[in-house]
């Protein structure tokens, strides 16, 4: 069997990174380590022990060049929820950035949601 276990999402200011993933999308640190001058950070989100995203600083000029843009104006990734209305009115009260409201689509609700650094995140509820 194969899953996904860890992605790497670049940086400018792991610090800032890891306040914005905790402290406005509600994840966890799920390691945070150094080593010498590296650092080793790991976030998770809620409800989703067996993934983690690693937030790597952007050091070569290539690496900087991607921050905000991993996924070139589409979303990075995707957060499930089971009420989208309430998660983006509490997300938005934490002062997380949307691109609009939730909308009701045939496969679902959801909204797209930006990272400190430009990053698309969808966040979605399937239908009932």
């Amino acid at each position: 069997m194969r899953k996904l276990t860890t992605f790497k999402v670049y940086v400018l200011d792991q610090e800032n990174a890891r306040k914005f993933y905790v402290d406005q999308l509600g994840f966890h640190v799920a390691e945070d380590k150094r080593m010498g001058d590296y650092r080793w950070l790991l976030v998770q989100p809620p409800d989703t022990p067996e993934v983690t995203i690693n937030l790597e600083i952007a050091r070569t000029a290539d690496e900087k060049g991607l921050v905000g843009r991993q996924a070139a104006g589409q979303p990075l990734f995707g957060l499930g929820t089971d009420d989208c209305m309430r998660d983006y009115r509490e997300l938005k009260g934490r002062g997380v950035k949307f691109e609009g409201e939730p909308k009701v689509q045939a496969w679902g609700t959801g909204v797209m949601l930006e990272d400190l650094y430009g990053n698309k995140i969808y966040l979605s509820q399937e239908p009932a």
